[in-house]
């Protein structure tokens, strides 16, 4: 028998400690933290720390915690459930690991923003925040018109002399940062600075009349360097979503090709598979 199940064992025993219906409400916030009105079965089959991860992953889900709140310490929380210490540790550590919770010293365990899901399609993250009801703002980190790299002048088809726009962005979601862009662009079409601090690029490509029709698309992962914990707000060797794009107008041009990074704790993709 594991130790999980030791504690559960001996918890069994104990008179539930919460009253209410799962996480229908919280009590009034205590030094800053909100007070889950919680139930625990001791009879159940459901191990209790997955009871308790169930009741407070609810309550997100609700509103009743919303994003920004403070949990209550795994101290006050052993004590008020008449839980072990690990069987609470473990329940907060299940939503850590499904990014609904995150640990800061110094603060506590608070609620983060709802992870963005994101469908796989020709659209621009900004107008995918903005349908998902969420404040989209981003800042644009560079902006350079200059002779395009040998990957550029390939990839992009110019014709000698163009030059492009190397452009860095961080995109944030409600506040919090997402993702970081790079996208070089033929100079003939780059919208400015301020256009691109005000909404997203394709936006801004409609605006002079030039839309997307196809793109290539490859998604992958890689790990935190010290740039992108910076700009993310992410521990170095975090993990990260990639996208790589490269996009054409009605035209058959290219118009673009970027590369973007993702904090893989508050994004994800979407695929709908089909078969053929």
């Amino acid at each position: 028998m594991d130790s999980e199940s030791t504690s559960d064992a001996a918890e069994s025993t104990t008179e539930t400690a919460a009253t209410g219906n799962g996480a229908a409400g919280g009590g009034a916030p205590e030094n800053g933290a909100i007070t889950l009105d919680l139930t625990i079965e001791r009879d159940a089959s459901t191990p209790l720390y997955l009871q308790l991860a169930g009741g407070i992953e609810d309550a997100i889900r609700s509103g009743v915690l919303p994003p920004g709140s403070r949990l209550e310490n795994e101290l006050a929380l052993s004590k008020r459930l008449k839980l072990s210490r690990p069987t609470v540790r473990q329940g907060i550590q299940e939503l850590v690991d499904k990014g609904m919770l995150v640990r800061k010293r110094g603060v506590g365990t608070q609620v983060v923003q709802a992870p963005v899901n994101r469908q796989v399609a020709l659209t621009s993250l900004y107008d995918d925040l903005r349908t998902a009801g969420k404040a989209p703002r981003t800042e644009v980190v560079e902006y350079r018109i200059g002779r395009p790299s040998p990957e550029a002048l390939d990839r992009l088809q110019l014709s000698p002399g163009e030059q492009v726009l190397d452009l860095i962005r961080v995109r944030y979601a409600d506040g919090e940062p997402l993702a970081v862009m790079r996208n070089t662009i033929p100079e003939r079409i780059a919208p400015t600075r301020e256009a691109l601090a005000a909404s997203g690029l394709y936006a801004c490509l409609r605006e002079r009349g030039i839309t997307t029709v196809l793109a290539h698309e490859r998604i992958g992962a890689t790990v935190a360097d010290e740039e992108h914990a910076e700009l993310l707000e992410e521990e170095l060797g975090a993990p990260l979503l990639t996208m790589e794009r490269k996009s054409f107008a009605n035209d058959g041009s290219v118009i673009e090709f970027g590369y973007h990074v993702y904090r893989a704790s508050r994004y994800s993709f979407e695929v709908t598979l089909v078969d053929s």
